[in-house]
């Protein structure tokens, strides 16, 4: 007789398995991306149906080849107040699709689970106080910079790629630059063939990312206006695309709602 398994996780996608059932990609802490059938979750009136992407989930699982199979299921926390805005929603929507590409299957991914449930509660309390637009892309930002870490594909912010200069922005001084360079990473100057340059503030915005909590002015207000945001969500986006094999589409949306502009950037030489 084969056993139960309890697994506790958050749904990052689900899609259509058979007529009724329902094919659901969890991310747990104990086996990283498990793929799992959620028998007649898509019928209105099922028990599982509450099986959906952005819920973190309590399941009892049955099976041990192949495709496991949801016999019960417990919400333990549904993100769904992120729909009521496009911004939040898009960026925890992101956030999902880059830890699909990074997170590989059956691997232990305590550390990744846990900083995307961090970002998310960060969203959802965006929603509930009607914070600012740029406070959506500051998180999607920061949280794909941690992310990206976690996952062994962290942004070379310190040094150089070319020449291991270390990467000191004067703060102010319009007429320093750096460059991210496609396979390679962040260099000195603003570079011909780079995918996109950064002004000194914006590298220096970028750099206090991996800490864990958002730069805040003395008085608790956001750094960096939302045309800067934007552009290192290029970055980001720029970034995963060439490791990871795409970037996250969720992004896209997540710009592209923005009347706001990036800041042009400097020339190239």
């Amino acid at each position: 007789m084969v056993s139960d398994t309890t697994l506790e996780g958050l749904a990052l996608a689900t899609g259509p398995l058979g007529e009724n059932d329902r094919l659901l990609t969890l991310l747990s802490q104990d086996e990283g991306l498990t793929r799992l059938a959620v028998p007649g979750a898509r019928r209105p009136r099922s028990s599982l149906a509450a099986a959906v992407p952005l819920a973190h989930l309590r399941l009892q699982v049955v099976g041990r080849r192949g495709l496991r199979r949801v016999k019960q299921l417990q919400v333990l926390h549904n993100y769904s107040a992120l729909a009521q805005r496009l911004e939040p929603l898009a960026a925890a929507q992101g956030l999902a699709e880059l830890c699909l590409r990074l997170v590989p299957e059956q691997a232990p991914a305590p550390e990744i689970l846990a900083d995307l449930l961090l970002q998310l509660g960060r969203l959802e309390e965006l929603v509930r106080e009607r914070g600012e637009r740029r406070e959506a892309l500051a998180i999607a930002v920061q949280g794909s910079v941690h992310l990206l870490a976690l996952g062994g594909y962290a942004l070379p912010l310190q040094s150089c790629c070319r020449t291991g200069a270390p990467l000191e922005p004067p703060l102010g001084d319009r007429q320093w630059h750096c460059s991210l360079l496609p396979g390679e990473g962040l260099a000195l100057g603003a570079l011909a063939g780079a995918r996109l340059v950064l002004w000194s503030s914006e590298l220096a915005l970028l750099q206090r990312l991996p800490r864990p909590g958002l730069p805040l002015r003395p008085g608790g207000e956001l750094m960096g206006p939302e045309p800067v945001w934007l552009h290192l969500l290029e970055l980001i986006e720029a970034w995963s695309g060439d490791h990871l094999g795409r970037s996250p589409r969720a992004f896209r949306l997540l710009r592209s709602g923005s009347a706001s502009m990036p800041p042009s950037s400097p020339p190239l030489r």
